[in-house]
């Protein structure tokens, strides 16, 4: 599918998996010899890439100002009709998708949103995941979510759960091909999708993480990258959105498993709630009194 210059995305994930495996079986001196120089490497990388998006305003601008120089107003009119989609899409997404998890495992909706509000805000606002990961796990935790589910769920899910981001790469891919003028069969875009919902796996949680992952898949299917340029300038838009869905998807996926384990609002959890809302005021002075009478039974007897 990729030309002679494709980046080869597929080829460099399985390297890199056969990499870590060959090094986790090597002795402990050349194991963590070759992991500090890969971390030293990515520490360099992610370096790189805040020079880049330091940077990026200055080329975006002149992207922007060249296709609207070449097509006319009309530029701004397709990438308002991209912010538009993504942004339909997604929300048509988490009803039909969402709603149907919440009927299918008798969550109320309405509860859970507002639950999860303040992780969802953060989410939405900071257009980044890791902003919002503690506030997720303290609002699972006083929706009634068991810490240790939580504790599985949602860092597998940051990784591996990325519904929003799936959806803005699919759509992202679809707009590059039309905007650079190449036709796409069914059967391409079909295959194109799946190539990103594996290529969006472990994507970093940070602000325009996708655009790179966009970038690297376009070209091996012959698609001109030069299309991300224009995204770039309405990118922050979208990021938003499907941050926001991606931490909704991971909270969700958190009280599913919970339910699914047994572990969700157990009697332990009620019982902290009652006693943080004063509810159980008087069984906690009765159980102390109680106490106090066995310790003072216990001490009549020794004497």
């Amino acid at each position: 599918m990729g030309g002679s210059g494709s980046s080869e995305l597929l080829q460099v994930l399985v390297a890199a998996v056969l990499t870590g495996v060959a090094t986790s079986k090597l002795s402990d001196g050349h194991k963590y010899l070759i992991i500090n120089f890969s971390r030293a490497v990515l520490e360099m990388m992610f370096k790189f890439v805040d020079i880049i998006i330091w940077t990026a305003p200055i080329g975006v601008c002149f992207a922007i100002a060249d296709a609207i120089g070449s097509n006319g107003l009309s530029a701004l009119g397709s990438l308002g009709a991209l912010v538009g989609t993504v942004y339909v899409t997604i929300f048509i997404f988490i009803v039909v998708v969402f709603g149907a998890v919440c009927f299918m495992f008798k969550i109320n909706p309405i509860e859970f949103l507002v639950a999860m509000k303040e992780p969802l805000i953060i989410a939405y606002t900071t257009a980044t995941s890791e902003a919002a990961l503690p506030k997720v796990f303290d609002a699972l935790e006083k929706y009634g979510v068991a810490t240790h589910i939580s504790g599985f769920v949602v860092p597998f899910g940051y990784s591996f759960n990325l519904d929003g981001s799936t959806l803005y790469l699919s759509l992202a891919a679809v707009f590059c091909a039309q905007a650079a003028g190449v036709h796409k069969s069914v059967g391409e875009q079909i295959v194109m999708v799946l190539m990103l919902m594996i290529s969006s796996k472990g994507v970093a949680g940070v602000r325009s993480a996708s655009i790179i992952v966009l970038a690297s898949t376009l070209d091996q299917f012959d698609i001109p990258s030069w299309p991300v340029a224009l995204i770039l300038g309405v990118d922050w838009i979208m990021d938003m959105l499907r941050t926001l869905t991606n931490v909704m998807g991971n909270c969700l996926a958190s009280v599913v498993m919970a339910k699914m384990e047994n572990e969700f609002r157990t009697e332990e959890w009620e019982r902290e709630r009652r006693m943080l809302h004063g509810e159980d005021k008087v069984s906690v002075i009765e159980g102390k009194m109680s106490y106090v009478s066995a310790v003072s039974g216990l001490e009549e007897g020794r004497n």
